[in-house]
Formats: structure tokens, C-alpha cells, sequence
């Protein structure tokens, strides 16, 4: 990777320049550092919601083996993912990430492109908001249930879910700064979390787990007999943690010296979070006192139960507090980054009510009209888990399927490519074509793996709805490409000439 020297693009004035020359005017307000732009995608992936809100599903889906091993496993696929977005962001530094990038790179038939991206990102992008806060619902009424007794059942953990997606939605009505300072805040929570709950599972408890058991115990409660294949379907507890990095794109023109720190937010986040994530589950399974104890727990959480039976239950209590916190910061970021591809896919019309949706409030430079629609969808994809034991992991699936194919698009359009590429300022060389082709052929691969059945027999309250939930919106949407919007929809929008672009940043400041 390597990353040239830029100064006719440096500082505000030049990142303005750089986003007029995209057709954009610069309507929200650039204040993030390059640190908060890596904050926002550390915050969304989150090691302390993803593999512990999915760590339950591990236990049943190949234990340890699946657990430990998926995960390194997983993390070099993504790394390649990772650089080969990057590499296309820092050319095309926009909110509109990835449908933009689509339309850009596409030889033909940019505009279909860029409307099937946007949407399988758009679909990616709530489920993964609705998964994290989902998971954080769960701790917390797992934790409320420990202190208050307040039963963890369906019906509490979705009206927790809703009473934390209107906290996370109302925080991000306040402004970039306020989100910025608390993604800030939320890296160093993450990573002294991480090292706080590790060195307590490690000193604490008076019996560890061995390590044959920590990196060879194979567990199937899935129902399959192939070993293949419920290996396989193990890694999803991996591959869904590690999605979300695509919030420091999105959160570009908003960030300073964006075609540099917005790649390098891509890919820091993906190395920090595969390090810190590693050692979190191998300190985790360590502790694991009673296997079947944990998964039958009444408050509906194994790792909860795990640091109950580890170290009792005023520091367990303490543990899932730190877990918890990080857990709300990761939903508060989801939806930061899930409404800016709202803000932006309905800049330039290819969502119903786009008026609407891409609003700007002048007092606070953000698009509160899609913070709230990004809540509001995320609550309706998780309502199914009223009835459906699965339905956790079917949204986990979505996210991972929508943001994945939306994530290599581009990607595989930068191979096609080829030479006629124009790199920005952090590329990846000649590299760049080999990253590409292996993230794309594990995209793929991917795609029908978590579009499968999760566990034998498959009934209707145990289905996997993924197939269902992509075929409802994204046939919705090849409808609506099909009979409209193929007419009028040309891909991302030009706003004006420069002097028009400078008029609307004028009337922003009144």
C-alpha cells in the first residue's frame, strides 16, 4: 500500500475542491480527524457486540474450533476486502461511498450498477444497525435481569431494542461533534474493555479450559452431520463482526484529508479490531466453566453466564457492563453511518420520498430525517424475533450478505479496470488486481454460504429468512429498476457547477 503525497488536496479547502470536482457541494460539516473517521468504523465493528452477541451461535455452530480458527480464517479475506475498497475510496472520497464508486467504475451500464450497490448496501446497512443494537438489547435485558429480575423474554428485549435505537437516533440528531467525541471515547472503551475483561477472565477464575479444548473441541447442535459444513456456517460469528468498516467511506465528507484518512480508517480498523477480536475469544473460551450451562442460561446470553460461573456475579455484572457500553456506542455509530447512505442514496433520488429523506438541518449540518428512518427500519427487520428463535441470526445474515456484496462491487469493477484506473493518493500499486480478485471469489462464496439453512430440520420457526428478506426488497427494487427507474436514474447526481455548489454551501451558513 502506499500513499503519496497530496498537498493541492490537503486541509479543508482542499477536501471542498476534491468533493466540488465529484459533483458534490459540501453540505455537511467536515470536522472529523482522522482518527475519529477510523473511530466510526472501529465503533461499528465492534469486537464486544459481534463476537459476543454471536458467541451463543458459535457454541452451537462448531464451538471453539469454528470459533478460534474461523476467525484468522475469516480476517484475511476481509483484510483483502478492506484494502481493495480503500484503494477505491481514496479516489472517490464521497458519503455516497460505494453506489458512487459502482457508478464511476462500471464500463456500461454504470447507472444499474450503482442502483443494485446502493440497495444491497442500503438492506446491509439496517440489518447491521438492527443486529448491533439487537445484541445490545439482549445484554442489557440479560444484565436487567440479573440485577432487577427482569425477565428476559422476546417481548422486553424488543421494547429495549426501540427505547435504544430512539436514544441512538436522538444522539445523532445533535451533530457530528457530539458523535465524534463519543466515537472517540468509544475506541479507547473498546480496547481497554477488551484488555480489562481478558485479564479478568485470566487471573480470576480458579479452572481454565486446556488448551486442546480452546483450539481443538469441535460442537455440533445444529442438527447437520457434515462437519464441513456447520465449520462453515461457523464463520459467520467472524465475518458479521467484521463488516461496518465501510462508515469511515461514508463518513468522508465529513472527515479532513478524506482521500487519506478515509482508506486508512478502512483498513486500521479491520487490523485493530482482528488482533483485539482474537484475543478476546481465545481469553473468553478459556474461561468457559460449564459448556452446556452457558448455552441453557436464563438470561438468554452464554457469555453472560460464562462470567457469572468465571467470577461470580458482582464482577460478571461489572464484565457485562463493559460489554453492554461498548455494544451502545457500536448502535450509535451504526446508525451515524447507516443514515449517511441514506442521506446520500436519497441526494440523488433512488429512494421512495427522497425529498424527504435527504434533508439537511441547517442548525446542525446533519441528515436528521434519515437518522431516523435508519431506526426505524433496523426495528421493523428485528420485530421477526417475536416468534422465530433464528431470527438473530438470520439479521446477522442479512448484514453480512447486503454490506459484503455491496462491499466487493466495486472492487470487481477496479479489476475490470484494469490500467485504466485512477488510483487517489493511497493505493495499492500493483497489488491492487490480486486484492481484488481474491476478495471477490470470497464474496462469493459467502453469498450462498449464509444464504443456506442454519440448523436440521428447517422449520418456519427456525428458517433462516435471509432468502426472503433480500428477495422482498431487492426484487422490490429490480421491479421498481425495471418499470421506472432505469428511465431516469442515472447514477449519482452532479449538483451543479462550482458556482452553483458554492451558492448552496452559502445558504447552508445563513
Amino acid at each position: 500500500m502506499a500513499t503519496e503525497s497530496d498537498q493541492g488536496t490537503r486541509g479543508t479547502g482542499g477536501d471542498e475542491a476534491r468533493l466540488h470536482a465529484l459533483g458534490y457541494a459540501q453540505e455537511l460539516r467536515r470536522s472529523m480527524s482522522g482518527f475519529s473517521n477510523f473511530a466510526v468504523s472501529f465503533t461499528i465493528i465492534s469486537i464486544l457486540s459481534g463476537c459476543l452477541t454471536l458467541y451463543g451461535f458459535g457454541m452451537n455452530t462448531g464451538g471453539p474450533v469454528a470459533m478460534i480458527w474461523g476467525w484468522p480464517l475469516v480476517g484475511f479475506f476481509v483484510v483483502m476486502v478492506g484494502l481493495g475498497m480503500a484503494e477505491v475510496c481514496s479516489s472517490y472520497p464521497t458519503a455516497g461511498g460505494l453506489y458512487y464508486w459502482a457508478a464511476k467504475l462500471a464500463p456500461r451500464n454504470g447507472p444499474a450498477w450503482s442502483w443494485f450497490t446502493g440497495w444491497f448496501n442500503l438492506i446491509g446497512q439496517v440489518a447491521v444497525t438492527a443486529g448491533i443494537d439487537f445484541g445490545a438489547a439482549l445484554f442489557l435485558n440479560a444484565f436487567l435481569d440479573l440485577q432487577f429480575g427482569f425477565a428476559a423474554t422476546a417481548g422486553n428485549t424488543i421494547m429495549l431494542l426501540g427505547i435504544i435505537l430512539v436514544v441512538h437516533a436522538t444522539l445523532n440528531t445533535f451533530g457530528v461533534r457530539v458523535v465524534a467525541l463519543l466515537n472517540d471515547i468509544s475506541v479507547w472503551w473498546h480496547l481497554v474493555g477488551v484488555a480489562v475483561i481478558v485479564g479478568v477472565l485470566v487471573i480470576v477464575p480458579d479452572r481454565h479450559q486446556d488448551a486442546s479444548f480452546v483450539f481443538g473441541e469441535f460442537v455440533n447442535n445444529t442438527g447437520w452431520s457434515s462437519p464441513v459444513y456447520v465449520f462453515l456456517l461457523g464463520l459467520l460469528l467472524a465475518q458479521y463482526t467484521l463488516t461496518g468498516y465501510d462508515a469511515s467511506a461514508h463518513m468522508t465528507e465529513e472527515t479532513r484529508d478524506a482521500a487519506v484518512a478515509g482508506p486508512r480508517g478502512i483498513v486500521n480498523s479491520i487490523l485493530v479490531s482482528l488482533v483485539a477480536g482474537w484475543v478476546l475469544l481465545i481469553g473468553l473460551t478459556f474461561a468457559i466453566q460449564d459448556y452446556a450451562g452457558a448455552l441453557a442460561s436464563e438470561t438468554g446470553v452464554p457469555p453472560a453466564q460464562i462470567f457469572i460461573d468465571a467470577v461470580g456475579v458482582t464482577t460478571g455484572k461489572f464484565l457485562l457492563l463493559i460489554c453492554i457500553g461498548a455494544q451502545l456506542f457500536c448502535g450509535m455509530a451504526a446508525v451515524t453511518g447507516n443514515s449517511r447512505m441514506i442521506y446520500a442514496f436519497s441526494r440523488d433520488g433512488a429512494i421512495p420520498g427522497s425529498r424527504i429523506w435527504h434533508k439537511i438541518n441547517k442548525r446542525t449540518r446533519t441528515p436528521t430525517n434519515s437518522v431516523w428512518l435508519a431506526a426505524v427500519g433496523a426495528f421493523v427487520l428485528a420485530v421477526p424475533y417475536l416468534w422465530s428463535a433464528t431470527a438473530y441470526a438470520a439479521v446477522t445474515s442479512i448484514a453480512v450478505v447486503g454490506l459484503y456484496v455491496a462491499y466487493v462491487i466495486p472492487v470487481f469493477l477496479r479489476v475490470r479496470r484494469g490500467d485504466d484506473f485512477e488510483p487517489g493518493p493511497w493505493h495499492l500499486g500493483r497489488w491492487g488486481k490480486p486484492v481484488g480478485i481474491v476478495a471477490t471469489v470470497w464474496v462469493g462464496f459467502i453469498f450462498v454460504l449464509f444464504m443456506l439453512p442454519q440448523t436440521y430440520p428447517v422449520t418456519w420457526d427456525k428458517l433462516n429468512y435471509t432468502p426472503i428478506a433480500f428477495l422482498v426488497v431487492l426484487g422490490g427494487a429490480a421491479l421498481w429498476w425495471v418499470l421506472s427507474a432505469r428511465k431516469w436514474f442515472t447514477g449519482p447526481k452532479v449538483q451543479g457547477t462550482p458556482e452553483e455548489l458554492a451558492a448552496v454551501e452559502r445558504d447552508l451558513e445563513i
